[in-house]
């Protein structure tokens, strides 16, 4: 039976294929160029969008199980209604869907709004779905790996709260664990919610701490000032999306990313190995940094 991979050429998406892959699935992606997709061999890749119709429910014909993802555009929550009311209709009886932690939390926030939003239709349709939760993901701070590096400054403005960051490979991994559980069970099961979070629950100075380790110098933590980091995300995102990520960050500073008690325990059970840590990450980056030197 064939998996329909959404998203699948970005940062989770590539990760959830290769691990399908890896795991002997039959994956189908859905992309917009077939061109540039550039996935393992053995992926079957269709083109289309989650706003064509036409195009979705050609990709849907014969699959058993979908991953849905959906990128944060303005129309993010049509898209995830539309793919979900024609993978209805298609006879899909297998979903995971790529939720994010604390959705019920951030109501404020449009992008978590809008993925409760699309929770709650999963419940209220009565879709067979694990809703995935993951935490802020720790790869985001790729972008901006330079000015840690070159400034002396750790920028995010994630406050004292703490937030319990996630590595994208570890997402990928437990969302195909998830995939090919649906796919060889026996029969459809009921909704289940998988909060996806690291191993530590960090605050800002905490991240500086091991960025200052890991480097060997002093990295300051850039501060809580939430309006100065919409404007610099202006400077490469549209208007609406810096809002969109100004509003999430004002949530970091007021109720962090907090995980259950037995989150970590259970995502560590499910891979069967460590979860990845931050300074794993941080390490790797400079790693990285200090080869690009010599």
């Amino acid at each position: 039976m064939t998996i329909l991979v959404t998203g699948a050429t970005g940062n989770v998406g590539r990760q959830v294929v290769e691990q399908l892959v890896k795991r002997g699935a039959d994956v189908r992606a859905i992309v917009r160029d077939p061109a540039k997709a550039n996935l393992p061999s053995g992926v079957t890749v269709v083109r289309g969008d989650l706003l064509d119709v036409d195009s979705l429910r050609s990709a849907l014909s014969g699959v058993s199980t979908v991953f849905l993802l959906n990128a944060v555009v303005p129309d993010e929550f049509t898209q995830a209604l539309i793919a979900l009311n024609l993978a209805r209709e298609a006879g899909v009886e297998r979903i995971v869907y790529l939720s994010v932690i604390h959705s019920d939390l951030y109501v404020n926030v449009p992008h978590f709004a809008g993925k409760f939003g699309v929770e709650r239709m999963i419940e209220q349709m009565g879709l067979n779905a694990t809703i995935l939760r993951p935490a802020y993901f720790m790869n985001n701070d790729l972008t901006i790996k330079d000015v840690v590096l070159g400034h002396g400054v750790y920028p995010m403005p994630i406050g004292s709260k703490g937030l319990a960051m996630i590595d994208v490979r570890d997402i990928g991994e437990i969302a195909a664990i998830e995939l090919i559980r649906r796919e060889q069970a026996a029969g459809p099961s009921p909704v289940s919610r998988i909060n996806l979070v690291g191993p530590d629950t960090l605050t800002g100075m905490d991240i500086a701490a091991i960025w200052s380790e890991v480097l060997g110098r002093t990295i300051a933590y850039g501060g809580d000032d939430t309006g100065a980091f919409e404007q610099n995300l202006k400077q490469f995102m549209p208007g609406w999306m810096a809002f969109d990520m100004r509003l999430m960050s004002e949530r970091f500073l007021t109720n962090g990313m907090i995980p259950e008690a037995d989150d970590a325990a259970r995502l560590t059970a499910l891979l069967g190995r460590p979860l990845r840590s931050y300074r794993d990450f941080a390490s790797e980056i400079a790693a990285s940094a200090a080869a690009g030197r010599h």
